[in-house]
């Protein structure tokens, strides 16, 4: 057990016992003493009973120092996906989940996970009102986002992983116009004629933003941007393979895709009609996993850490909660991985 300082024995002796001072006396975390004094959450029998210890040694009652902190908290974080995206295949938000919960457990938090639509935030509501959550990750933002403008006006804390002209939200994002412009650049200069892009839905802003890169590296490189190799909003294989169709028609060297799922889908329509890559037709990825990694030939791809976003997200959210006022945009670095696909 920690000894504690002069300064702190005369604080618990002049009676402003504090969850912070027994934290400090135990060497346990404040959320881990809160939890103790509350009886929410989840917390070993030993710790409750040294946390009551330290309170009856100082002669308080626990009531008079739960009041107010320990009870309003849940030590919970929501995190709320798009409801139109495919989770379960979808390796960016698993991977980002996996951030946000290693570093909310190291900080004595749990998560619990929403999905939000463009036009339905009910169950993201339902968290928020019935108080089963103290801050939000958002992990996708749309355009005209409601649960952004819902968020704004509960005061709750959140964070966005994701791009937003408002620089009152705290951000957690990639440069994915500057990484994808640069891929699309390197195409290019390797002599790639005929790139053209399929791309998901535009109402997701990280979509606009990749879209955007490879709009801005065809008019930096001296390049007319041909309508007809640009196919967005293909959410659905459905849409996917038309795309494919459409593309395979035209004097196309190189199929770029905005993420991993949608690059998938391509490679799948490509075997079944017999094409070869890079033989035929080369193919990159603005999103890599590890099915582009894995993939024969392996997918050029560019690399976001989707879990360094996650863990982020979580640090600072949980900061927000715990009173940091820092609202500054965290960007993070990229790599462009060029493979076999577009030799």
């Amino acid at each position: 057990m920690k000894q504690m300082n002069e300064e702190n024995s005369s604080i618990l002796s002049t009676g402003k016992l504090t969850i912070a001072d027994i934290a400090e006396e135990l060497g346990v975390s404040k959320s881990t003493v809160s939890r103790a004094i509350s009886g929410k959450g989840r917390i070993g029998k030993e710790t409750v009973q040294r946390v009551m210890e330290c309170i009856e040694k100082h002669n308080f009652k626990p009531n008079s120092i739960a009041k107010g902190l320990a009870d309003s908290r849940t030590y919970n974080i929501g995190v709320a996906f798009p409801a139109d995206t495919d989770f379960i295949n979808t390796p960016f938000f698993q991977i980002c989940l996996l951030g946000v919960c290693e570093v909310a457990a190291a900080l004595d938090y749990d998560v619990v996970v929403t999905t939000v639509k463009e036009t339905d935030i009910n169950l993201l509501k339902r968290l928020v009102e019935h108080r089963k959550v103290d801050g939000v990750i958002l992990t996708r933002n749309f355009t005209n986002d409601i649960a952004i403008s819902y968020l704004k006006k509960t005061g709750i804390p959140y964070v966005l992983i994701g791009s937003s002209d408002d620089d009152t939200i705290v951000q957690i994002d990639n440069n994915n116009v500057e990484a994808c412009e640069k891929l699309i650049s390197l195409l290019i200069a390797d002599d790639v004629k005929g790139i053209a892009l399929i791309a998901g839905d535009r109402k997701h802003m990280v979509n606009r933003h990749r879209c955007e890169g490879y709009y801005n590296a065809l008019k930096n490189n001296g390049i007319t941007l041909e309508p007809d190799l640009v196919f967005s909003d293909c959410s659905s294989s459905v849409f996917v393979e038309q795309a494919v169709r459409n593309i395979l028609k035209r004097k196309v060297e190189c199929i770029v895709c905005t993420d991993d799922v949608i690059c998938g889908k391509v490679l799948s329509i490509l075997r079944e009609e017999g094409y070869t890559v890079p033989g035929d037709i080369k193919v990159a990825s603005f999103y890599d996993s590890i099915y582009m990694q894995t993939n024969n030939p392996p997918i050029t791809a560019i690399g976001f850490n989707a879990e360094e976003l996650g863990t982020i997200a979580g640090k600072r959210l949980i900061g927000l909660i715990e009173g940091d006022t820092n609202r500054s945009k965290t960007v993070l670095d990229y790599e462009i991985h060029l493979r076999r696909s577009t030799k």
